[in-house]
């Protein structure tokens, strides 16, 4: 299964907080808008990021699910199977989330360099699964696009191939 978040910021600009999740895995792809928590009021928001991912505040606040429904469907989507993400900042937004939602961070996210360490994929083979999922035509930097297109990159790299079908976000 893998995981991506999109966030106010990096936080390299601010504090961070995540305002949207998506997963894919067994042919299927989803996503959530994150309505941002009260704990989040003063954390930063920047324009770079809004442009990058193309959500805006009130369209978060007003779309968003609160982060205790994100977090349970989350898990229950998840359920046990492995998490794999392409960035090891997905892990702080997980952990964001959960710790608003008043829980534990519910899973550990792998990152996907751990998955060529075990496969032994060289730089030719990785640059082969990179250009497939570049290929699929998914619509980057929103949350269940980038979680599909790790998704094709995996696939791609262990020859395990599942087409993703892709649910509204929620």
């Amino acid at each position: 299964m893998t995981i991506d978040f999109e966030a106010s910021c990096l936080p390299r600009h601010g504090r961070s907080f995540p305002i949207e999740v998506g997963i894919a895995g067994d042919g299927v792809a989803r996503s959530w808008l994150i309505r941002p928590h009260a704990d989040w009021a003063d954390w930063d928001w920047t324009a770079e990021a809004e442009a990058l991912h193309g959500l805006s505040r009130e369209r978060i606040m007003h779309e968003g699910q609160t982060v205790d429904i994100v977090l349970a469907e989350l898990v229950a989507a998840v359920a046990g199977q492995r998490v794999v993400a392409d960035s090891l900042i997905d892990q702080y937004w997980l952990d964001t989330l959960a710790s608003a939602a008043g829980a534990a961070s519910p899973f550990r996210i792998d990152h996907v360099a751990s998955l060529f360490d075990e496969q032994g994929a060289d730089e030719q083979r990785v640059a082969d699964a990179v250009a497939h999922a570049d290929a699929q035509g998914v619509v980057r930097h929103r949350a269940a696009g980038d979680a599909l297109w790790l998704s094709a990159l995996i696939s791609r790299l262990t020859g395990v191939v599942r087409v993703p079908v892709l649910v509204a976000a929620q």
